[in-house]
């Protein structure tokens, strides 16, 4: 049994903060980047900009041109599945998953319930893959809805049929996202859209996810509660690690223990990959944060779209702002500081809200 590696504190932020790139040594190509990461969440918020753009300005800076995630998207070198634009390569990990759909027996009720859905549907789900082949790609909106079983649901989706059997159809790996058309996505089939890559088994796809995930958030717990974008655990990927002060086992990726980089202050999306772990970013970084978008105002404490601040290896507060592109303007409500900023610390997060508004084209408007 390897013996765990001891980390502080300090010594595990450092690793996680090289490994998102988010160090003085940035990164210049976007589809590098992505790889690194994994994938980039495509958000509509537009609070400042697109979740997305603001996690890739976060690595890249100034040189960051949105339209090139766009093009990387429409041209399928990023493919997009279930909202989040991964390396085309990558899908092979995940098309090992919907060979089993719906799911590693035994079932659960629900998945038992989805399977008997859809096989209830089947002449309606082989109608739309006819019409894909045909005339794909297509919106939802082109597609009859001929479902002898409506979809059962008292919610948003109650009797939206075709909507919900093209959601198992992805699942399934039947069909995939092709683009945008005004508000509405287009579907086509996914054999036209998937490379067509060897599918390695599940337990090998599982596995190069965990290394692939390591990677790019340096230390993670083995195992993490179900997330509803991308799991945070890791598995058996990478090396054993304790964390002074913090109970349990963590995994760390081991090339990360000897490289050093020097710090810098990033803003960060709310949705960027560094704060999505809850319990990571409380134990290891010690930093109190809610997304609060979902908040009444009354509630909010940060600001609907508070950006987390990093300086070095710390975070040290939450910028709540906005960009008014009417007025030409970036007006940051506040710069919530978690403790009192020095002076060195205040200009070094001043020069990055600045920094954002030239990137966005607007003047910036503090407090």
């Amino acid at each position: 049994m390897v013996a765990p590696v001891q980390l502080s504190r300090t010594d595990a932020r450092r690793v996680a903060v090289r490994a998102q790139l988010l160090t003085a040594d940035r990164p210049t190509d976007v589809l590098d980047v992505v790889r690194h990461l994994t994938f980039v969440q495509l958000d509509a918020t537009n609070a400042v900009a697109p979740s997305a753009d603001l996690v890739l300005w976060g690595r890249i800076g100034a040189d960051h041109d949105p339209a090139v995630l766009r093009d990387l998207v429409d041209s399928q070198a990023l493919v997009v599945h279930h909202g989040l634009a991964r390396p085309a390569e990558d899908l092979a990990l995940y098309r090992a998953d919907m060979a089993r759909w719906p799911g590693p027996e035994p079932w659960r009720p629900w998945q038992v319930s989805v399977r008997e859905w859809v096989a209830a549907n089947d002449a309606c789900r082989r109608e739309i893959l006819a019409v894909l082949r045909g005339d794909g790609p297509l919106p939802a909106s082109a597609l009859d809805d001929t479902c002898e079983v409506p979809w059962p649901s008292t919610g948003w989706n109650n009797d939206k049929n075709v909507k919900m059997l093209l959601a198992q159809m992805v699942e399934r790996g039947e069909v995939a996202r092709a683009g945008q058309q005004g508000r509405e996505t287009l579907w086509d089939l996914a054999e036209r859209i998937y490379p067509d890559d060897p599918v390695p088994d599940v337990a090998e796809a599982e596995r190069l996810r965990d290394e692939k995930r390591l990677r790019s958030l340096g230390i993670a717990r083995a195992r993490s509660p179900k997330m509803p974008v991308e799991p945070n655990g890791v598995g058996a990927a990478g090396v054993p690690a304790v964390v002074d002060g913090v109970k349990g086992a963590w995994r760390v990726e081991a090339s990360l223990l000897d490289h050093d980089a020097a710090p810098r202050t990033a803003l960060l999306s709310p949705l960027d990959r560094l704060v999505a772990d809850r319990r990571r970013l409380a134990e290891v970084f010690e930093f109190d944060y809610v997304l609060e978008m979902y908040k009444p105002v009354t509630q909010r404490i940060w600001g609907f779209w508070a950006m987390p601040v990093l300086h070095g290896d710390r975070l040290v507060g939450k910028l709540d702002a906005a960009a008014d592109r009417d007025a030409g303007v970036l007006r940051v409500a506040a710069v919530h500081e978690d403790a009192p900023f020095d002076a060195g610390t205040r200009a070094a997060v001043h020069d990055e809200v600045a920094a954002l508004a030239d990137w966005l084209g607007l003047v910036p408007e503090l407090p």
